[in-house]
């Protein structure tokens, strides 16, 4: 009978580490044996970590089909910068050699970042904000994200405006960009690009038809003179920006289950286009030239800083880490979904849609160099000049430019409207899981949350728009969008912990990341994200448009912006210290330790203040047998 004494004991110490793990597991047996009685073995089973999820009673719902949550994460992903930005700064930064510092930061930073943010959202299955009850004292990095996703709202979709508005002007015999004889022209305005036709016979700079349309036609920016001088708003762009609210609203207001639907046709519609214009701009005269320059290699760029820190921050921007969208998409995946998988595939199709794109630029650019005798520098540009004045520029000259103009602005249009969803959704999510009374009334809040932006976004369709749009593109969305996601991954990593993360990446998926994983999680992520803050500020320049140079209150004001949403991170630190009982140790106690955990706090428990918890941090510097790649 001693025997079977011991294996009670063994069933009673193996019992109840298994009360304590988290019900999120797939289906394990555990056999125990109990005793030997004639011979024969007795045994005791238990049925260990069921498969649920740690919110399975809230019903949360679920994309219809997993193909639904991979468009909508790519078509947010796969925006208008990999259009406008990447291509320029490929061929900026030494053609093809860009390339290397691109994917060594992709591997190393994006990817693991991208990963990260999908595996919070879909284990903790709430926003930006509810999943940092893994760390309550961060919570104020959920509310600082879903800030920055508002601001962003507020410019982002005047841009899909003004493709609306270009592409209402296509459905014309002659684009209005194509001449200078219209009512918005100035005496400046040249049809012909040549070598000096920068300059008019008395001095006088020249611009194109295109660029007047743009500046003149569309924004009507000759009648402002700065940001103290913005005027009305434009009937016509905001006729165009109501349009694109509406086809906001209908597209969120259901959740996932109308969204879902519509990135069908707006993931997929760009590369569609993308492979005709590519088909159409292979075979115009000098696009040889124009690929040729794109993809010229010249190594000795890397020996430069700034290509580096070009590479860096645009892993940072395009991947669309910070924003608290992959968090609120991926939490609505079925719990036992593989979001490893995931993050491959969408960090890879969005690097080869930025890469491919470029052969569809610059195959254009090469034909407008060669058409006016110019070099490829003088054509190329990236921001919205590329899209809203040189591309259409080239369209005009085109056999049937109408068509092309069309199915242009057509791709421009499904590139922004799936990324706005994005936007928008990172907002009404992460507020509705944090507040009930949002979350029964989905439809209403979200109508609210698509009107604030409607009203702001005012500002940015008036005479001085554009300038109001600058200020914000720049400080709205950019160090501090660098500092939230450095802020995430410090809490993930050091106060969660990489090796729970890790429990519970295996508990959905049924297999521990790897090594490599968990090391750039928890340090190079992190050395890579401060170096990105760091010369981010040490860089600064303050922004302008063309000629005009913004005055110091503007750029004070836009740092106030920035900080605006920066601040919320300290400022709820501070608050949720204070609000919470005990010392200052069990203060600080309860606040790194996830509310799971909080009746360890009560009998004096706390992990992350033990030297297992520091011990295992250093584990994971150490190669063991089990660890893969």
């Amino acid at each position: 009978m001693s025997e079977g004494r011991c294996s009670v004991a063994l069933m009673s110490s193996t019992a109840a580490p298994a009360k304590e793990a988290n019900a999120t597991g797939p289906k394990a047996m555990e056999l125990v044996l109990v005793k030997e009685q004639n011979g024969v073995q007795l045994t005791n089973s238990t049925l260990l970590n069921p498969p649920q999820s740690p919110t399975e009673a809230q019903d949360r719902e679920t994309w219809s089909k997993k193909a639904d949550f991979l468009l909508s994460v790519i078509g947010f992903a796969v925006d208008l910068a990999n259009v406008w930005r990447f291509p320029y700064l490929c061929y900026k930064n030494g053609g093809g050699a860009f390339l290397v510092p691109y994917l060594f930061f992709m591997v190393v930073a994006g990817v693991p970042l991208f990963y990260m943010e999908l595996a919070l959202g879909q284990f903790n299955r709430e926003g930006a904000a509810g999943v940092w009850k893994i760390c309550p004292i961060l919570r104020g990095v959920g509310y600082a994200v879903i800030l920055i996703s508002l601001y962003i709202g507020f410019f982002y979709n005047v841009i899909i405006a003004w493709a609306l508005h270009y592409l209402f002007s296509s459905f014309t015999a002659e684009l209005p960009w194509t001449h200078c004889n219209h009512t918005w022209n100035s005496p400046r305005c040249s049809d012909a690009r040549a070598p000096n036709a920068s300059a008019g016979t008395n001095g006088t700079l020249r611009t194109t038809p295109a660029a007047e349309y743009f500046e003149r036609g569309v924004l009507h920016l000759h009648e402002s003179h700065g940001l103290d001088d913005l005027g009305p708003p434009r009937w016509q762009l905001t006729s165009c920006l109501v349009l694109v609210i509406a086809l906001l609203y209908f597209s969120l207001w259901k959740g996932v289950k109308t969204s879902g639907k519509v990135v069908w046709i707006t993931a997929t519609m760009p590369y569609v286009v993308l492979f005709a214009l590519l088909l159409r701009g292979i075979t115009l005269p000098g696009a040889v030239d124009g690929i040729r320059a794109y993809l010229s290699v010249d190594f000795h760029r890397l020996c430069e800083a700034s290509v580096w820190i070009d590479a860096a921050i645009q892993i940072c921007f395009s991947l669309g880490v910070g924003l608290g969208v992959l968090i609120a998409f991926s939490s609505y995946n079925k719990f036992t979904n593989n979001c490893y998988r995931d993050a491959i595939i969408t960090t890879s199709v969005n690097s080869l849609t930025s890469f491919s794109s470029g052969f569809v630029v610059f195959s254009f650019l090469g034909y407008m160099a060669q058409k006016h005798s110019v070099p490829i520098g003088d054509v190329a540009k990236d921001g919205p000049g590329l899209i809203f004045i040189i591309y259409p520029e080239a369209l005009a000259t085109l056999p049937l430019s109408s068509v092309w103009a069309v199915v242009f602005f057509v791709m421009l249009l499904t590139l922004g409207i799936d990324s706005a969803m994005g936007g928008m959704e990172s907002v009404i999510t992460g507020l509705a899981d944090e507040f009930q009374l949002l979350h029964r009334h989905r439809e209403l809040f979200t109508l609210l949350v698509v009107l604030a932006t409607f009203l702001l976004s005012l500002f940015c369709v008036t005479n001085g728009g554009i300038y109001v749009f600058t200020l914000l593109d720049h400080f709205a969305a950019g160090t501090s969008i660098l500092f939230g996601v450095l802020m995430e991954v410090i809490g993930v990593a050091w106060f969660y912990g990489v090796w729970q993360f890790s429990d519970d990446i295996k508990q959905m998926t049924g297999r521990r990341p790897s090594l490599y994983w968990r090391l750039c999680w928890k340090f190079v992520s992190p050395c890579f994200l401060l170096f990105v803050v760091v010369v981010s500020i040490a860089t600064f320049r303050p922004p302008h448009y063309g000629a005009y140079v913004f005055p110091e209150w503007a750029n004070a004001l836009g740092w106030a912006i920035a900080a605006s949403s920066m601040s919320v991170v300290p400022i709820y630190a501070a608050y949720k210290l204070c609000s919470l009982p005990g010392s200052s140790r069990e203060k600080l106690a309860y606040a790194i330790t996830p509310e799971t955990e909080h009746e360890r706090v009560d009998s004096g428990e706390v992990r992350q203040f033990t030297l297992t918890f520091l011990i295992r941090c250093w584990i994971l510097l150490m190669p063991c047998m089990s660890s893969h790649f």
